[in-house]
């Protein structure tokens, strides 16, 4: 016997990824990450299944996320990091950070800047 389960559906042989179980008093189907142990009342299903699940007519769909699996990122994680790249990518006065009204201070350090990079000096010089 394999120790990977596979998908409840007939004739589906992929791994399965989640369970799926009803809760009849409620009207509910529950979809959350794959169980622990192999229930005689719930279904386990694959990735593709599980993302296809649609309820009898009435019914409700609980899709519970597990906590510890990898995210997709969102539109707002997409679209903070396109502003940082255009935040790094905008040419600085250079004229504005002399007088000292730059937006960074003036780092003793820094040798030169170019867009982004800065050249720093040794910390033994």
């Amino acid at each position: 016997m394999s120790p990977v389960r596979r998908c409840s559906r007939t004739a589906c042989g992929r791994p399965a990824v989640a369970t799926l179980t009803y809760v009849y008093a409620d009207s509910t189907a529950v979809l959350g990450p794959l169980a622990t142990y192999a229930e005689p009342h719930c279904y386990d299903l694959c990735a593709e299944h599980s993302e296809r699940l649609t309820a009898p007519r009435g019914w409700e769909v609980v899709r519970l996320t597990d906590p510890s699996a990898p995210t997709r990122p969102s539109g707002d994680d997409l679209e903070a990091l396109a502003n940082a790249v255009r935040e790094a990518a905008r040419p600085h006065d250079r004229a504005a950070e002399a007088r000292g009204g730059g937006s960074h201070a003036a780092d003793p350090m820094e040798v030169t800047r170019r867009g982004h990079l800065r050249v720093l000096r040794s910390p033994d010089s």
